[in-house]
């Protein structure tokens, strides 16, 4: 490959094992994450991601440089000729034949092969590959062509077992938080069907923004032909399918006349009903009084009367004799009279608080029902307990108040949980699930009460997740906002376009500062991936969506 500068160690920045500094060209066209080759001793080869570009002069300071262009003209060809050259910062990644002591003063720099580059990005040779994106380097480097290299992750490191879970962060609208998740999913989806691996997932997902993923397995209007047939190579070239996702089915929260619970309209689902895969969901009394607690996730109960009262419904006779939650709200008003004698150990004002709650979140809700199956009404445990490999659940709860969705988000949970421990043999439960949340910061910020029965679940799922099978893919657009234990737990992570004051903070310190920088301006569908499996962070891209998108 082309020959683009040599190693320079000085007194001052002298080359280490880890990084070291090379001149180029000034015309010479790099970017930080391009890949270069290094000649080094023993007739190896070292390589290295460039971190900064940064462009010297022989002039001492900036008042020599102002004085001589003649005091300041800007028309002055200036009166001394000034030296100048351009050097970069570069990470050494690894070494041909293990040899890490520091790259010598003039050894040659190469630009890399596409087979080099991704032998030393770790791209080459991945045990259980899964598409995540692919990279472009070199571009506008004149008389070199541009390499275009798809990007497999280990999905060992994603989905298990070496290590779990993914965090996506990124601003709102411009990072492309879900349509990246989506990718992975159906890159996992596709690896199943194409390679007819034994790959057993299967894969949940909660729609909370409007109608997005309310049509996943029907194809998108690209804008023109152009756009997509552009999109449809990129697929071919990562071995995907050009197609939707497949096995599909879309839950609703039940909705009718007084009350509708959704961003879809009646004629959509009636259509996906007759299909076999539209139903609206409800929670039966028996079923969802176990999940009472949830209805308390975001409020803060210092003193336990809430656990307390909960504890109590759950151990009492009067409430287990109770057939429909008008009935349990109608027991819970003998509790909140002045007087009560029915439990000394829980004060009134206690029952009260209890009472507001949950009679603004019961009363009057369509959801709160018992479920009648031939009309397509269904209570979501009884349809996980049949969730088969490569099917995709999506639940959506976009039109819901926060309450409601921590509800249904906590449940839903709680239910795949309660599923993966069950010893059934005869139960063909996919060995692992995907649970995929935009949004994560409801429910795992750092503002989320300590007590909250949603973040402790969500903690449980972090920490012990993935030798249940059961794993997380988060987003949301502040990662320092989330839960530390959540996002250290994750073994992968996608940072999309933020802000400056997101990248300042303490979760970005490993992170080299023109990265950061990069971050701030990172264009829509670009990605920087963080994963053990390769040897440096990652500045990926990934293509628009196959799925329709509603306008």
């Amino acid at each position: 490959m082309k020959k683009i500068g040599k190693v320079i160690a000085t007194e001052k920045n002298p080359s280490t094992i880890d990084e070291f500094y090379f001149w180029t060209k000034t015309d010479l066209i790099l970017n930080p994450f391009d890949v270069v080759k290094i000649d080094h001793i023993r007739d190896s080869k070292s390589f290295a991601v460039i971190e900064e570009i940064s462009h010297i002069t022989d002039a001492a300071n900036f008042l020599a440089n102002y004085i001589s262009s003649d005091f300041g003209d800007i028309e002055s060809d200036g009166n001394t000729y000034r030296v100048g050259m351009n050097y970069v910062k570069a990470r050494v990644i690894g070494n041909t034949k293990n040899i890490y002591i520091p790259l010598q003063n003039d050894s040659i720099v190469f630009l890399a092969t596409k087979d080099e580059i991704s032998l030393s990005l770790g791209l080459s040779d991945v045990e259980s590959p899964i598409v995540c994106g692919y990279i472009d380097m070199y571009e506008g480097i004149e008389g070199v062509d541009s390499i275009r290299i798809p990007v497999e992750m280990d999905s060992r490191f994603l989905i298990g077992p070496e290590g779990a879970h993914l965090n996506i962060s990124g601003i709102s609208g411009l990072a492309s938080k879900t349509s990246y998740a989506m990718f992975l999913l159906k890159a996992l989806q596709d690896r199943s069907f194409i390679d007819n691996s034994d790959d057993n997932t299967a894969f949940i997902l909660f729609n909370v923004k409007g109608k997005d993923l309310l049509a996943i397995d029907e194809k998108n209007a690209f804008k023109n032909d152009q756009e997509q047939q552009e999109t449809e190579q990129l697929y071919n070239e990562m071995g995907l399918e050009f197609s939707p996702f497949r096995q599909v089915k879309y839950f609703y929260p039940f909705s009718n006349n007084s009350k509708w619970n959704t961003y879809a309209d009646s004629e959509y689902i009636q259509r996906q009903m007759r299909m076999k895969k539209g139903f609206f969901y409800k929670y039966d009394y028996k079923l969802g009084l176990e999940h009472i607690d949830l209805l308390f996730s975001s409020i803060d109960d210092p003193t336990q009367s809430i656990d307390a009262i909960i504890n109590f419904i759950n151990t009492n006779n009067d409430f287990n004799k109770i057939n429909s939650w008008s009935g349990f709200v109608d027991n819970i008003s003998q509790y909140v009279k002045s007087g009560n004698n029915k439990e000394k150990d829980i004060t009134v004002q206690s029952w009260r608080k209890f009472s507001r709650i949950v009679n603004k979140a019961i009363t009057g809700n369509v959801i709160f029902n018992e479920p009648t199956e031939s009309m397509g009404e269904i209570e979501l445990y009884n349809a996980f307990k049949n969730i088969k490999k490569n099917d995709v659940f999506v639940i959506d709860i976009a039109k819901l108040d926060e309450n409601m969705q921590s509800f249904i988000f906590g449940s839903v949970i709680r239910y795949i949980y309660e599923l993966k421990l069950e010893l059934d043999e005869s139960k063909e439960m996919p060995s692992k699930i995907i649970i995929f949340i935009d949004e994560l910061n409801k429910y795992a910020s750092t503002d989320v009460p300590k007590t909250s029965p949603i973040l402790r679940q969500i903690l449980d799922i972090a920490e012990r997740g993935r030798s249940l099978g059961v794993i997380l893919f988060g987003a949301e657009q502040f990662k320092s906002s989330i839960h530390s234990r959540v996002v250290g737990n994750c073994s992968a992570h996608a940072y999309g376009r933020t802000n400056a004051i997101e990248v300042s903070k303490s979760e970005y310190k490993f992170i080299p500062n023109v990265y950061k920088s990069m971050m701030t301006r990172l264009k829509q569908g670009e990605y920087i991936i963080h994963n053990p499996a390769f040897r440096s962070l990652l500045n990926i891209k990934f293509p628009k969506p196959v799925y329709k998108q509603f306008k």
